[in-house]
């Protein structure tokens, strides 16, 4: 669907990196099932935050909602399987962008501060 947009110049790589948030780095994601070699950096990164805010979101009734320790623990796992990029997992945690977002958006309960170099 986003491969028949006519992007402008600076946006035309959006079908690639939002297209490929559901692969791995192991190669057994979808709808491509791509090499770690043939993602891109951005895509990995929608990947990294996709998750995190799937795993904590509150909206959605066929899960229960994690916070974020359960959130992160659940990543670390993904990222030592590989199934996400380890590199970037561990920039999302050191940069602590993963707690500004939990305190924008996520219940008080879910949002409690973790530590954060059990994890790098």
């Amino acid at each position: 669907m986003l491969e028949e947009r006519n992007f402008s110049v600076g946006l035309r790589n959006v079908p690639l990196y939002v297209g490929g948030h559901h692969e791995r780095v192991d190669g057994r994601g979808y709808p491509k099932g791509v090499s770690v070699m043939e993602m891109s950096v951005p895509a990995k990164i929608i990947a990294i935050a996709d998750i995190y805010e799937a795993l904590t979101a509150a909206d959605r009734l066929y899960k229960a909602t994690k916070t974020q320790q359960e959130a992160i623990s659940i990543m670390a796992d993904m990222a030592a399987k590989g199934h996400i990029d380890q590199n970037l997992f561990k920039l999302f945690v050191s940069s602590g962008v993963y707690q500004e977002y939990a305190d924008q958006y996520l219940q008080d309960f879910q949002a409690k501060a973790i530590d954060a170099s059990q994890y790098l």
